[in-house]
């Protein structure tokens, strides 16, 4: 059963148009989520396959910066990334992205586990460590995941960055524009299949969703609901 994610203070920018497109939404932790975008979940289980647009803006992330970031990152138990613009897998499955030298950001995992966000952000606020400047990226930035064989190609009509696998590698991070919006994009691919986490200002939303749905058009891509991700996410998926 659906429930309406106008019910949760915490909504995705791009709720309506998931809304208006039909989109079965799931109770995700402070919010709903778009779980299906698709009646044929085989269809669009496919649609991953070749180019899915997942939002994941209701998922957890936040952020720290400052001289004193990475040594306080450090001490709560975080693979950090050995330069700027990479990114390190967590134990938990999330991962944390090096965008400066003193500049992080943390991705919850796609189960949209929030225990090591949520934990961060309480011990920077009880310690107060020197130096360091929390970013509440959940407010500021949406978040998407672009899964596909063909996700390379959609970026090169909107991207100048070259992020065919050859060229970026995987945990590169680009820090960039994608159809004139300034925007952050990770590799981290399912499986087998090439993917990338896509992070711009909150307010672009429906404008840089619109510009994406209509490039995936070419590929045979479009919206894609996060049950196929996670299915794909998962082990031998």
């Amino acid at each position: 059963m659906t429930v309406p994610p106008d019910g949760f203070a915490r909504r995705s920018p791009l709720y309506r148009l998931f809304v208006a497109a039909g989109a079965q939404f799931v109770a995700w932790g402070d919010a709903a989520v778009a779980m299906h975008c698709d009646d044929d979940r085989v269809r669009e289980r496919e649609r991953l396959q070749r180019l899915g647009l997942v939002d994941l803006s209701v998922l957890p992330r936040t952020g720290f910066k400052g001289p004193g970031a990475p040594d306080w990152l450090a001490t709560q138990r975080l693979r950090l990334p050995d330069a700027p613009n990479r990114a390190a897998p967590q134990p938990d499955g999330g991962l944390l992205a090096r965008l400066g030298v003193e500049e992080h950001l943390l991705l919850a995992p796609p189960d949209g586990a929030a225990a090591a966000v949520a934990g961060l952000d309480r011990a920077c606020a009880e310690a107060e460590p020197a130096g360091v400047y929390d970013l509440p990226r959940r407010d500021s930035h949406a978040w998407l995941r672009v899964v596909g064989v063909a996700a390379p190609a959609l970026f090169a009509k909107l991207c100048a960055v070259d992020l065919r696998p050859a060229a970026f590698a995987m945990h590169d991070v680009a820090q960039t524009q994608v159809a004139a919006i300034s925007a952050i994009i990770i590799r981290a691919d399912c499986g087998t299949i090439p993917a990338y986490h896509l992070l711009f200002d909150s307010a672009s939303a429906v404008y840089l969703w619109d510009c994406l749905v209509d490039a995936a058009e070419e590929f045979g891509g479009g919206p894609a609901g996060l049950a196929a991700l996670l299915e794909q996410d998962a082990p031998g998926g």
